[in-house]
């Protein structure tokens, strides 16, 4: 006979031990080597609470969102750190949209993107627009390959700006004038400096936080082109207060995590509402990796430096989100 007492210590005995070893947590590492730092710090902060953390190789933001809405009722958590929003909100309703995956307050805030192109030659021939290269005598001057067309060192397929790119291309009858050069970013944008620094006309996509504005500075070495008019599949308007438009709203990156979190982790959900990182720490660490600094171990380095430069940040994010039990 099961003596009763003993079961109920038992059980008591088992939830005190799983609270005191914390949530079983995998963190999603993207396929973009840079945006590793962020995913770091967040996975440190949850071993500092007690949590038992794993971190996948790379993945595509496609198969990040999937896992996690794939897990939307578990009591383990998986997260990504680098939710693009607004420019893959499709892909979260692809996956399964809000009753999977939850989403946080923004992370990391302030993030541009847009197409770009060297000053030299924007200021030459006054070119303002990307709607510009519709002139086929301006669309040759960034000809690489030589067939007549501008070169556009653009997005690798699955971030989400190449639906942006492919439909701007259509939405402003660009696609007679522009080749959309898409693989590995970072190979094709080395190939875009070392143009550059022949003197060379060149023309390309890019983001912040990243590291390529700190090679190529806008309003210095090139300049950021706009658009005649918003067409961007994501929203009706990409115009900024100012009156300005690139053609892309102004991103924010956010934690996603799989649903169940709000009822089953609130510690750590509260922790992925409360985190914040500055646009400019990531373009920095960014930068270090960009001169040289790009192994494991200098990432996992840059990470505890950033922790120790703002541990009362830190502790006050703890103890906040541990109160959230």
């Amino acid at each position: 006979m099961i003596n009763k007492k003993w079961l109920v210590s038992g059980l008591a005995s088992m939830v005190l031990a799983s609270s005191l070893f914390g949530a079983k947590v995998t963190a999603l590492k993207t396929a973009i080597a840079e945006e590793g730092f962020q995913m770091y710090i967040v996975a440190e902060i949850l071993k500092k609470m007690g949590h038992e953390v794993e971190v996948t190789n790379d993945v595509e933001y496609n198969i990040a969102f999937k896992t996690i809405a794939n897990n939307a009722k578990s009591n383990d958590v998986y997260f990504m750190a680098a939710h693009w929003d607004p420019l893959q909100n499709e892909m979260i309703k692809g996956a399964g949209g809000e009753e999977k995956l939850a989403r946080f307050s923004n992370f990391i805030s302030n993030c541009a993107q847009g197409y770009i192109i060297d000053k030299k030659t924007a200021d030459k021939y006054n070119i303002k627009y990307i709607n510009d290269l519709n002139k086929p005598e301006i669309a040759k001057l960034f000809d690489v390959d030589g067939n007549g067309k501008a070169d556009l060192t653009g997005c690798s397929a699955g971030w989400g700006c190449e639906k942006v790119i492919e439909h701007q291309l259509d939405a402003y009858g660009l696609r007679d004038n522009i080749d959309h050069r898409q693989g590995s970013y970072s190979a094709l944008i080395a190939d875009t400096i070392a143009q550059y620094k022949t003197g060379k006309p060149i023309l390309y996509y890019t983001w912040t936080p990243y590291w390529v504005s700190g090679k190529l500075v806008p309003g210095k070495d090139v300049v950021f082109l706009q658009v005649t008019h918003s067409a961007n599949p994501n929203t009706a308007s990409t115009k900024l207060p100012n009156g300005a438009d690139y053609g892309f709203n102004i991103n924010h990156q956010r934690i996603v995590a799989n649903a169940s979190i709000n009822t089953k982790n609130k510690d750590i959900a509260k922790l992925f509402d409360i985190v914040k990182l500055s646009v400019n720490d990531v373009s920095g660490q960014n930068m270090l990796m960009a001169n040289g600094q790009n192994k494991e171990k200098d990432i996992q380095r840059h990470v505890q430096s950033w922790l120790k430069t703002n541990s009362t940040k830190v502790d006050a994010w703890i103890k906040e989100a541990k109160a959230a039990k």
